[in-house]
């Protein structure tokens, strides 16, 4: 499919945006000019939100009216740009959307923080909700987007048994870009600009090829919990998410694979610029309470 009219202008959108390969690109300032916009956006009444440490680790944890599960939450942005404050109007709808307690992890960033900063600070945060008496014992799932999608896929993999399900939404997942889809469906995002948010979390070669920051390369990837992976059509991570279904389907995983024809890389939290956005998120959300109400059964 061509791209949808709503993708193809945001693309045209950004034509004119520095790339984050530029020498002049300054992180610092873009991830200002992020949360300057963030404070723009709709942010949904929720029953509680509040800041908290998360065994060490900055967070923030939504509790909607009645919730009956808990969602830790990855941010994408490369692993470099976007914070929790950046993703609250998202996760603040998700979180109603799924009837569930979500806690977003405002975990470390390169190039100050390279990896493994990152996964460390998931894995910390996921731990410490056993230790909460009012989401202890409750069906936890673990969620990112991009970026964050491989961390979540990473927190998982080191202690599968921990989580109820894992739900990755374009998942940043294969630092070689040996895909088609580098070449074939990079529409507004591009692989050069991929490989650079690479270059910026990986602490040396080495660790290109550590199943942490490689998931792919994983040899427990057998172990997984159900898993949910969406997809995007017009995205150069489309391949490698879709491997990633194959591998676990493989594997004898309980794996559930979508691509939504027409998107591009990022749309999934823009719900006033993407019609899809939201129904992914219903998606995910959807998916979820099967999980959660095949569990009281």
């Amino acid at each position: 499919m061509a791209l949808h009219p709503q993708a193809r202008r945001a693309i045209e959108n950004a034509a004119g945006a520095l790339p984050v390969t530029d020498p002049s690109y300054d992180i610092a300032a873009e991830r200002a000019r992020d949360r300057d916009e963030a404070v723009r956006q709709e942010r949904l009444p929720v029953a509680e939100v509040r800041d908290v440490d998360a065994g060490g680790v900055p967070a923030r944890l939504y509790l909607p009216a009645g919730y009956d599960a808990v969602v830790v939450h990855a941010h994408g942005g490369g692993f470099v740009l976007n914070d929790v404050e950046v993703h609250d109007a998202a996760v603040r709808r998700f979180a109603l959307v799924a009837g569930a307690a979500v806690l977003s992890v405002d975990y470390r960033r390169p190039p100050e923080h390279p990896f493994p900063a990152a996964p460390d600070d998931v894995t910390a945060a996921a731990a410490w909700v056993a230790t909460q008496p009012e989401l202890a014992g409750l069906p936890l799932f673990v969620h990112g987007d991009s970026a964050g999608g491989n961390l979540a896929l990473v927190a998982a993999l080191r202690d599968p048994d921990r989580f109820a399900g894992v739900a990755l939404v374009y998942p940043f997942l294969d630092p070689t870009a040996a895909f088609d889809s580098y070449r074939t469906a990079a529409d507004g995002f591009d692989p050069s600009e991929a490989a650079w948010y690479w270059e910026q979390y990986a602490s040396s070669p080495a660790d290109l090829t550590d199943p942490d920051l490689a998931p792919l390369l994983s040899d427990r990837l057998g172990l997984l919990p159900p898993t949910l992976v969406t997809t995007a059509e017009h995205d150069p991570l489309r391949d490698e998410g879709e491997h990633l279904v194959l591998l676990l389907a493989e594997a004898g995983v309980e794996v559930v694979g979508t691509r939504y024809v027409g998107q591009v890389h990022g749309y999934w939290r823009h719900t006033s610029v993407f019609d899809a956005a939201e129904p992914t998120m219903r998606q995910v959300a959807g998916w979820m309470r099967m999980l959660v109400e095949r569990g009281k059964g």
